[in-house]
This record gives C-alpha cells, structure tokens and sequence, in this order.
C-alpha cells in the first residue's frame, strides 16, 4: 500500500509527497473521509491529484493512499436504465440511502451486488473462446438482451459453465488458459476509462444514422460510427437536438452525458425520458439509455471523468455488436474543467487560458467512435456514434473549444440563435453547418431513398445559399429591384426552409420524417419550382404564382401522416399543374 501526506491543497487540487512508488492516473483516497482521486501528475516523489469531490476540511498532513489501480467502472447488467454520476457512483441508491445531498466519501458500487440476473448459456463445456466470445445472455431491460462477453485479454477453454439466476459478482464460467491458469468469469468486467477498449478491425462508416430530422438527414447527414459536434448559444437548442436525436435515431443503446450542465437541464431530461416512448419498441426509452449527470454545481474535476466513463460504457454496449449513439453536453464544460486543473498545476497556457494539449484530449474522445468489427469468433460489426454539444461564450465559434473540435470531428451543425427566436426549430444555420460524409453516404441513399437524393438535396443547399445573397441586395435596394427568376427563387427557398428544414417537435406526423418522405418532400418543393419557372418564363406573373393556394398544400405536406402521404403528395402534384396552366391560359 503506497501512502503519502499532503503538502497543499488548492480547490480540487491536492499536492502529496512520499508518493514515488505511485503511477499517473492512480485512483487514490485522500484523508479520513476517504475522498476519491486521481493523479494526474508525478514530479519525483510529488503526486498532484485531482479530487473529485468538495476538498474543504482536507489539509496538509492528511494522508493520500493510493489504491494502485487507475481509474475503472464496472461494466455488467443493471447499467440501462440507471442515472450515475462523473464517477459512475448510481445516484438514486445514493438518494435513498444519504438524502438529498452527495455525502464526501462515498463509495457505493456501479452495480446492485444483490439483484440476480437470469444467465443463459449460449456456449458449451469444453468450447474453445477467445476475447470479445459470448459465453452467455441476461435480459437486462425489455428492450437489451445484455450478452456477456469473455474479457479481451483472456483466451482458453470453458471448463465450467453455470445457467439460473446470479449476481453480477458471482461465477457463471471458468475458463483454462494456455498457461492452465483457472480463471473466474463473472456477470460483470472492470476496465479502466482512460484506456479504449480494443477491436479486430476499424471500417469506414458508410450506414446513415437516421435522425428523422430533414436538416441533419438531408443537408448535413452523420453515419453510424461517424462524429458531430452542436456548438450554438445558450438557448439554441443544442439540448433540444440531442433529445430528438436520443428519441429518433436508429441505434440500440443511447449513453447521455451532462457534463457541466445546469441542474434543471439534467432534472429535465430525468423526468422527459422515462415518459418518452421509444418509437422502435413502444417501452420507455430509458429501456435503451444511461445517463450520467454530472452539473455544474458538481466538483469540477469529475467532470473530465464523466467524458471517459461515457465513452467506456458506450464501447462496452459496442463489443456485444450493438449500435450506440453517445450525446455529450456539453464538452466545453468539460474543458473548463482541463483549464481549471491545467491552471492550478501551473502549466504554460494555450489559447484563453486553455491548456495546449485541449485539441488531443478532444482528439482521444471522438476517435474512439467509429464502424469497427468486434473482436470474437463471430466478427460481429458494431458502431458508435459520438454526438458533442460545445457551449461557447456568446455563440463565438472562434471559441478555442469549438475550433479544437472543428480539426477532428467531420460534422458541424452551427446553432443560429437568431432562427431559435423566430422559433424555427432545428435551429441549424445551413450558411455554414456541413457534413464530410456526403460522399461516403451517396451509395446509402441511393439505395434506400432515390438515385437522385444527392442531387437535389445538393441543388436545395446551393438556393438557400443564393438567397442569402439575394437578402443582402433586397435590403439595399428593395425586393422591386429583383429579375422574376429571382423573386421566384426567394419563394422557393422560404418553402425550402419553411416547409421542409423547420419541423415541429410537438407533433406526432412532424417530430420525425422517414427518409423516403424527405425525398419525396424536397422533390414536391422543386418540382413547384421548377414548374412556376417555366411559367413565367411563359408569362405568368410572379406575383400570382407566389398566391396559389397550391403553395398552402405544400406547406401541410409535411404533416401528412406516412402511411397517407403518397396519394396526397400525387394529389398536389396534379394541383401544381393544373393551377400554373391556369395562370398562363
């Protein structure tokens, strides 16, 4: 047992000497009340060590113990459904069992010891296994069979396999290894959070993640295994995305992180989420999510934590071969933290007091999503998405945060503040959002939706940027000053925006949007356009066009439901015609 003695404490900095014979990122317990911490430097026989909870009443002389092992969580079942905090500490046990109020010192285990699980043996005596193999299943929600996986350095033969009921500690198999050593496998694994868990192969992602929301999907598309981030302004809606994302979103498994955020967010999120109905299953959708709050009225340093214990629990979900989709909210409070301890340790600062490895530590998060295949006998593929809120101060993207994020994510969904008050919601400004897995999704689309997805959707984004430059002359000049190809433009692509990019969340026909119906969608919106180009090209007066009660049929379009909204669609498209043959006659 390694001990050392404090020598200074500053805020969730702690500074312990005699501790040379500890290693960097050492989970250790500081003083009587036994405060959980990590070392995060060593400079000879000096330990400095974020504590990750309130230091006050812990001084000089206090004793540090290091428990020589770093910073691990239990992975096993019980973790679906369940809120946890930074630490993955479960807060409703600890609500019930210490009030209102974390206590210091607490030190409760990720998974109930007493709940017994169902196993089911899939494998048999005598079964050669090597790491990432499942041996067997627990049905942990209604939703996740939880497959229970030989640990990824442990390869040998199955000398003993139990079925019934157990507890996550208790042994179900034993296997043989090479070297005859017996070893204990058990319901529940340890892994280290700072430490990606391994996989047999990386693949480029190519499947769309489908969102059901028409600018994400349409314009600015992610793929399973891909990475995005939403920077925007308070009250933009990032958290608004990330529900509708968690909700929507063809995945399996949906890890929520609030890093940092205001209680009341994380408070809403609690109460929304178990009364939301997973669309796929018709169960809850806290049957298929973890959360992990972590507020801002929390220690900073757990913080950090909360970010590698996410992304470790999203990875173990990954290993079964199921598709997860983590949403954390937001990273900057997250680097708040990295400049708060960078700053105490008295480390030479980057840009606005950011410490200069900020980009490789954002770097170490997103690169561990991605397409991979598992590693097992089975070569089972799995992906996962990681999905990060940036809060930058004032909605200034040149925020060192947001650009950090900008160099390693290749989708950007840029939260206009300015569309959040005229209520249009996804409020992503398509002037400078965009996605770097267009190209890679084209094969995707034009098999599941229409050979011409791309195209359009292409040909859509070119007219919203074009009225942009529009709306800067009409506020010089005036509207007057405009050619009727122009004006004509300027209706179709408040249509565009309108009637296609602004969805609305409260109702049922409208909070999501099949991709089919989003192709079919645009092309009723262009093909309005097209059509009234012509027409006044054949004399038509632009004004008239843009009065046709047509363009109110259009405008519902959206909210036709999907099982009706292919005869209605066919319907508007005859009214397109014979309304614009009308002006022209």
């Amino acid at each position: 047992m390694i001990t050392g003695k404090i020598i200074k404490v500053s805020g969730p900095l702690v500074v312990a000497e005699g501790m040379r014979e500890a290693n960097m990122f050492d989970v250790v317990r500081v003083g009587e009340m036994q405060l959980i911490g990590e070392i995060i430097e060593m400079r000879g026989d000096r330990a400095s060590i974020q504590v990750y909870e309130e230091t006050a009443g812990i001084g000089p002389g206090d004793v540090v113990v290091s428990t020589g092992a770093p910073l691990s969580v239990e992975l096993g079942p019980g973790l679906i459904t369940n809120i946890y905090d930074g630490i993955l500490r479960p807060l409703d046990v600890m609500f019930k069992k210490y009030g209102t109020n974390i206590t210091k010192g607490i030190n409760e285990p990720s998974l109930d010891r007493e709940k017994k699980w169902t196993f089911v043996p899939v494998v048999e005596k005598g079964a050669k296994l090597v790491g990432g193999d499942i041996i067997g299943t627990v049905k942990e929600t209604a939703i996740i069979v939880h497959k229970i996986l030989v640990p990824p350095n442990v390869e040998g033969e199955i000398t003993e396999i139990a079925q019934g009921e157990f507890t996550v500690a208790d042994t179900v198999a034993k296997i043989k290894t090479a070297k005859n050593e017996i070893i204990d496998l058990t319901l529940m694994q340890k892994w280290a959070v700072r430490k990606a868990r391994p996989y047999a192969e990386k693949l480029p992602p190519n499947t769309l993640m489908t969102t059901g929301q028409r600018s994400i999907d349409a314009l600015f598309p992610v793929p399973k295994g891909g990475t995005a981030c939403i920077p925007g302004p308070f009250g933009s809606g990032k958290t608004v995305v990330q529900h509708q994302l968690a909700k929507w979103s063809d995945v399996d498994v949906v890890v929520y992180i609030g890093c940092g955020e205001r209680g009341n967010e994380m408070t809403d999120v609690l109460r929304e989420f178990p009364e939301l109905k997973d669309p796929r299953s018709g169960y809850s959708l806290m049957e298929r999510t973890v959360l992990i709050a972590n507020t801002s009225d929390m220690p900073i340093a757990a913080r950090e934590a909360s970010v590698y214990t996410g992304i470790t629990l999203a990875e173990y979900f990954r290993d079964m071969g199921y598709s997860v989709a983590i949403m954390a909210d937001s990273t900057s409070r997250w680097a708040e933290a990295l400049r708060e301890m960078s700053g105490r340790l008295e480390e030479m600062p980057g840009e606005e007091g950011y410490p200069a490895y900020l980009t490789s530590r954002l770097a170490q998060f997103y690169e561990r999503a991605g397409r991979v295949v598992c590693l097992g006998s089975d070569k089972r593929e799995a992906t996962l998405t990681a999905i990060g809120a940036v809060s930058p101060t004032g909605g200034d993207l040149a925020d060192p945060v947001v650009q950090a994020t900008l160099r390693i994510v290749k989708v950007f969904w840029g939260l206009d503040a300015n569309l959040a008050y005229q209520r249009h919601f996804p409020a992503i400004n398509w002037l400078n959002s965009y996605s770097l897995y267009k190209e890679r999704l084209e094969p995707w689309f034009t098999e599941n939706a229409d050979k011409n997805w791309t195209p359009i959707m292409a040909d859509a984004l070119k007219m919203l940027q074009t009225e942009s430059e529009l709306q800067e002359i009409v506020k010089l000049v005036g509207i007057d000053a405009l050619s009727s190809g122009d004006r004509l433009l300027l209706e179709a692509t408040r249509s565009i925006r309108e009637d296609f990019l602004l969805q609305d969340a409260f109702s049922i026909d409208d909070s999501f949007s099949a991709t089919q119906k989003q192709y079919d969608l645009m092309s009723l919106i262009m093909e309005f356009y097209q059509k009234a180009a012509k027409a006044v090209e054949n004399g038509a007066n632009i004004e008239q066009v843009a009065q046709l009660a047509v363009r109110e049929q259009i405008g519902r379009a959206k909210s036709i439901p999907i099982d009706k909204y292919k005869n209605e669609y066919a319907e508007i498209s005859k009214a397109i015609d014979e309304e614009l043959n009308g002006l022209i006659s």
